[in-house]
């Protein structure tokens, strides 16, 4: 099946059942639905309660962390018990948007990372122009975590980030013809580290861009990646699958309940 690593229902256009409908009927069996802040956590976490094809992470994206304060994180840690909820999330740096001083960024990012840790859960990080500072502070907070660098935008960065271990996702920028180092980097990585996305509804790949971006049109990623690697997107699909499966332990204890 193809899994949708990292997107936002509730942000799209179309109603959640009709992009979880599109998306199944395109052959992705999986979405994982991803929270920025404690609203829309919550609402990600009665998503993968309503739909079995979907999964939550929860956490507060950087644009958001000035609202982090500390009940809203006690309640977000509070839905890490979930058994739907896969992860910590996405959280890190955004220096493009610089909607809060860095400093608290990267106090509400760390506060991420001791969460993921307690909670036994990894950690969907998001990372636009602040990559050395980023790394910088995975390299001093994240030994032992399972670390998933979604929407990959560190392609110089390519060999650390494998050397770390962490988990890399590629969106539908990849498919973009100013995208060559993105795709270097995806037709480079390691199998076992490779993770696909959509990044729904921005980000639509290729030929469809301009137009808003769905979960079904994962579809399009894998295809492009899978050129670029020189495979079949079933091969590519087993790849991703079992790479899900290992990034995120979660999905695998569901699954394996529901056949049971």
């Amino acid at each position: 099946m193809l899994i949708d690593t990292h997107t936002h229902l509730d942000h799209c256009r179309e109603e959640p059942a009709a992009l979880v409908d599109d998306a199944v009927s395109a052959g992705v069996g999986l979405i994982i639905q991803s929270g920025i802040d404690l609203e829309r956590s919550r609402y990600s976490v009665r998503l993968a309660e309503q739909f079995p094809e979907v999964f939550a992470t929860v956490g507060y994206h950087p644009q958001e962390a000035g609202y982090a304060a500390d009940e809203a994180m006690a309640s977000i840690e509070e839905m890490t018990i979930h058994p739907k909820v896969v992860g910590v999330g996405e959280t890190g740096f955004d220096f493009y948007h610089d909607n809060w001083p860095h400093d608290l960024q990267e106090e509400i990012f760390r506060r991420h990372l001791d969460l993921a840790r307690r909670a036994g859960l990894p950690v969907v990080i998001h990372t636009r122009e602040a990559a050395d500072r980023t790394l910088a502070v995975l390299a001093e907070q994240a030994a032992g975590l399972t670390v998933i660098l979604h929407c990959f935008s560190m392609p110089d960065s390519l060999d650390e980030v494998v050397e770390r271990g962490y988990y890399v996702s590629f969106a539908g920028n990849v498919t973009y013809k100013n995208a060559a180092d993105l795709q270097l980097a995806a037709a480079g990585v390691p199998d076992h580290h490779l993770l696909l996305e959509t990044d729904a509804p921005w980000l639509t790949p290729m030929p469809l861009r301009g137009r808003p971006n769905r979960p079904a049109l994962v579809a399009n990623v894998y295809e492009f990646v899978a050129g670029l690697r020189g495979t079949t997107v079933e091969a590519l699909s087993a790849q991703i699958e079992a790479n899900v499966l290992c990034a995120f332990p979660r999905v695998a204890s569901v699954l394996v309940d529901s056949l049971l």
